[in-house]
């Protein structure tokens, strides 16, 4: 004889059978919405995104840097001359080269943002791109509007360069962990496939980082994809490629995170040959795993890797970093107009147009100035 089912089992019966489909339908939904999320990561170019082409100059203005020092004329020594004109024809053979259109270029892409420290990292990085031959330095700018006095410090230093307004779209500002300087390369790949660059190298090169001139000899003739060690990253203060027998193995770096290719943004540079192969390759705003997402979009395998810098093993970039700090607000009360006879007048004004400090009448650290050890106010050379 079979025992009668208790109410209370019967209960639970009834509720598995409406609570269970209704897992299934939020499992179904949960999956659907992050694979839709995801995919949202990966189009080339958001309805929301922006590129504005600010500023451009493809003529190179730095010849007088490589020029050739003159001979001397003081020596009378005839196999000395014979050597020195060798060694000049030589010279001039070398010269030519950068500037007939042999070597490929490169093309830096260098995403900055408006802050504090954004001009002197311009200018400290521009310092050292003055002295790489075939270069155009693509800089791009989180900002909706094109940047005049960014221009103005860009333009000095005689690099072809093209500066772009790349803001980051609003629905990935507001993220805890906002990816920043992907719209900025996002904005630069756009650019080098508008305006068909097929040929040269690309380089992500950030406004913070420090180069050894020599890493630009190195991924100049890339192939594929080059890669090479980053100082100061992580907890092991290095990440790299791990080489034997001059073939990249594995990486050594302190952030596995199931990335595929875990490398730092400046650790590597791409033919555009190579590039041109994979015309949606991007960059997804993932904070943390751009450079793995762009590398698994271009089809990158391991053994296409070229290590660099004498098989991994010498540092040739490192992820310096400047401290940040809030820009100050200087308070002068009196009539600013009376500080252009100082030099005050042009030199607070300039700072203020970097966005280095803020000027206020009312407001902020009040502004003083020293005579023989003394505190005096700005208007002492006024009253």
């Amino acid at each position: 004889m079979v025992a009668a089912r208790s109410p209370s089992v019967l209960r639970q019966k009834k509720m598995l059978k409406i609570v269970v489909p209704f897992l299934l339908l939020l499992v179904v939904v949960f999956l659907v919405y992050n694979k839709e999320d995801y995919e949202k990561e990966y189009p080339l170019l958001l309805e929301n995104e922006q590129l504005v082409v600010c500023y451009e100059s493809n003529i190179d203005q730095r010849r007088p840097l490589y020029a050739i020092a003159p001979l001397s004329e003081t020596t009378t020594d005839e196999s000395s001359t014979t050597q020195r004109n060798h060694q000049h024809h030589r010279q001039q053979f070398q010269q030519q080269q950068l500037f007939d259109g042999t070597e490929p270029i490169i093309y830096i892409v260098t995403p900055t943002y408006p802050r504090r420290e954004q001009f002197p990292e311009i200018i400290r990085l521009g310092q050292t791109l003055m002295h790489v031959p075939r270069l155009h330095w693509i800089v791009a700018d989180d900002t909706s509007s094109c940047n005049a006095a960014l221009n103005s410090h860009i333009k000095k230093f005689g690099i072809p360069y093209t500066q772009l307004a790349s803001p980051m779209p609003e629905m990935y500002r507001a993220r805890k962990n906002a990816p920043r300087g992907v719209a900025n390369r996002r904005a630069a790949l756009h650019w080098i496939r508008q305006n068909q660059k097929k040929t040269g190298v690309l380089y992500f090169g950030d406004d913070d980082n420090t180069f050894d001139l020599k890493l630009f000899s190195e991924i100049r003739y890339t192939k594929k994809v080059s890669m090479f060690p980053v100082g100061l990253i992580g907890d092991y203060a290095i990440s790299t490629p791990i080489v034997r027998n001059g073939r990249v193995e594995g990486f050594f770096d302190s952030w596995p995170a199931k990335r595929k290719w875990p490398v730092d943004m400046a650790g590597f540079a791409v033919s555009l040959e190579y590039l041109a192969l994979s015309p949606n390759a991007t960059m997804p705003f993932k904070a943390g795993y751009e450079e793995d997402e762009f590398l698994k979009s271009i089809g990158l395998k391991l053994e296409d890797i070229e290590p660099k810098a004498r098989n991994c093993t010498e540092i040739l970039v490192w992820h310096t970093q400047t401290k940040g700090s809030k820009s100050p607000t200087v308070r002068i009360s009196m009539d600013r107009q009376k500080l252009n006879k100082l030099n005050l007048g042009a030199l607070l004004s300039r700072l203020e147009s970097m966005g280095v400090n803020h000027i206020s009448e009312s407001e902020g650290t009040t502004a003083q100035a020293i005579v023989n050890g003394s505190v005096k106010p700005l208007s002492f050379w006024f009253s």
